[in-house]
C-alpha cells in the first residue's frame, strides 16, 4: 500500500488536473446544449467516456513505458491491428454523412483512427530514437512516410479529410524534431501540394470541395455549407466578456449552431461564458501542454522526448484547427477540441496517450 501511495505522489497532478478542468468545461457546455433538445444522452455518455478514459490513463501509467521503447514487435503488432481496424471500416462501418469512419456498437460510435494516432506517435518515437544520428538520410524519410501513407490512404478512402491532415502535420513535425534537413522539408511540402492538387481533381467528394469553397467564399452558400461558420461567428460575437450565461446562448439554445457539442463547442462556450470562458480553456490547454513538454525535456532518452513532442503536436494541431474552424479562419473538417468536445474515441485515446507520458515520468 505504501508503494501505491508513493506512486500516486509521483504522478503529474498538474497535468491530470488541467485535463480534468478541460473535460469539466466540455461537460458543462454539453449539458447546456443537451437541455435545449431535452436529450441528455450525450452528456451521460461523455461522463462514461471520461471515467473510462481516466481509468485507462491510470492503468497504462502503471506499465513501464520501456516495454514500448525496447520491444519493436509489440509496436508493430499494435500498428498492424490499427491498420486492420481502419481497413475494416470500409467493409463494415455504416455510412454517416457520406463517410464510413465509425464502427457502431449499440448507441456508441468507435473511431479507430484516434488510437492509430497514438500508435504512430509511439512508432515514430521508437524509429527515430534508434536513428537520430542519421535521420537526415532520405531512406528514413521514405520509410517513415510509408508508415504514415498506409493509414492516410485508408482514411482517404472513407473519405475523411480531417485525420489525413492531422497525420500529415504529425509526420512533418516529428521529422523536424528528429533533425530533418530543410531541403528535404521543402521537397515534402512540394509533394504535399501536388498530392492536394491530385486529390482535389480525383479523390475529394463534392461535399468536401464545397466545405473548402465555402470557406474561401462563404457568401456562395450562406444557407448551406457556409451556414455553420456564420452561426459560429455570431455565437462567438454574442458572448462578449462574460457571456450570455449558462443555458442562455441564443445560437446554442435555439438550434442555430450546428454540432454545439462537438465541432462547434468552442463557439457554444464563447457564447455562454464569453471571453472569460475561452480564456480559461486556453489557460488550461497551455498548462497541460507545458507539462507535456516539460516531461519530454526532463526525460532521459530520445524515445521519451520524441513521444512527448508527438503528443504535444497532436494536441496543438487539434486545438489550432478546431478553433480556426469556429472563427471562420479554416474550413470545417470535423476535428475535436481536445478534452472538451464530445466523443469517446478521441477522449479515451488521448487519455491513453497521457498514460504513456505519465509512465515516462514515473519510471
Amino acid at each position: 500500500m505504501g508503494q501505491f501511495f508513493l506512486y500516486v505522489q509521483k504522478l503529474d497532478w498538474i497535468l491530470i488536473g488541467s485535463s480534468f478542468g478541460l473535460v469539466g468545461m466540455g461537460l458543462l457546455s454539453i449539458y447546456s446544449s443537451s437541455g435545449a433538445r431535452n436529450d441528455f444522452s450525450n452528456f451521460e455518455k461523455q461522463l462514461i467516456f471520461f471515467a473510462v478514459g481516466f481509468f485507462a490513463m491510470f492503468l497504462v501509467s502503471l506499465f513501464d513505458y520501456r516495454l514500448l521503447r525496447n520491444d519493436p514487435y509489440l509496436i508493430l503488432f499494435l500498428y498492424v491491428v490499427g491498420l486492420v481496424a481502419l481497413a475494416g471500416l470500409l467493409l463494415f462501418a455504416p455510412e454517416i454523412r457520406g463517410t464510413k469512419a465509425w464502427y457502431r456498437i449499440g448507441d456508441i460510435s468507435v473511431d479507430p483512427i484516434e488510437y492509430v494516432k497514438i500508435i504512430l506517435v509511439v512508432l515514430m518515437a521508437k524509429y527515430f530514437s534508434l536513428r537520430h544520428i542519421e535521420v537526415y538520410r532520405v531512406r528514413h524519410i521514405l520509410f517513415t512516410g510509408i508508415y504514415f501513407l498506409i493509414p492516410i490512404v485508408l482514411i482517404a478512402l472513407q473519405p475523411n479529410l480531417g485525420p489525413v491532415l492531422i497525420l500529415g502535420i504529425l509526420w512533418v513535425v516529428l521529422l523536424l524534431v528528429a533533425g530533418i534537413r530543410f531541403r528535404h522539408l521543402f521537397g515534402i511540402l512540394a509533394l504535399g501540394i501536388l498530392i492536394f492538387a491530385l486529390g482535389w481533381s480525383f479523390f475529394l467528394l463534392e461535399h468536401q470541395k464545397s466545405r473548402i469553397e465555402s470557406f474561401l467564399e462563404p457568401e456562395l452558400d450562406p444557407l448551406g455549407i457556409g451556414w455553420s461558420q456564420f452561426q459560429s461567428q455570431i455565437a462567438i460575437g454574442n458572448g462578449g466578456i462574460f457571456g450570455q450565461g449558462f443555458a442562455h446562448g441564443t445560437q446554442t439554445q435555439y438550434g442555430f449552431l450546428s454540432e454545439p457539442q462537438n465541432d462547434f463547442i468552442f463557439a457554444a462556450i464563447a457564447e455562454e461564458f464569453g471571453l472569460f470562458g475561452i480564456s480559461l480553456i486556453f489557460l488550461l490547454l497551455a498548462l497541460l501542454l507545458s507539462r507535456v513538454i516539460k516531461i519530454g525535456i526532463d526525460a532521459q532518452d530520445n524515445f521519451s522526448r520524441l513521444y512527448a513532442a508527438g503528443l504535444a503536436t497532436l494536441l496543438i494541431a487539434h486545438t489550432f484547427i478546431n478553433v480556426g474552424m469556429n472563427l471562420g479562419l479554416l474550413p470545417i473538417i470535423g476535428l475535436s477540441l481536445p478534452f472538451v468536445s464530445y466523443g469517446g474515441s478521441f477522449l479515451i485515446a488521448t487519455y491513453i496517450g497521457l498514460g504513456i507520458l505519465l509512465s515516462i515520468r514515473t519510471h
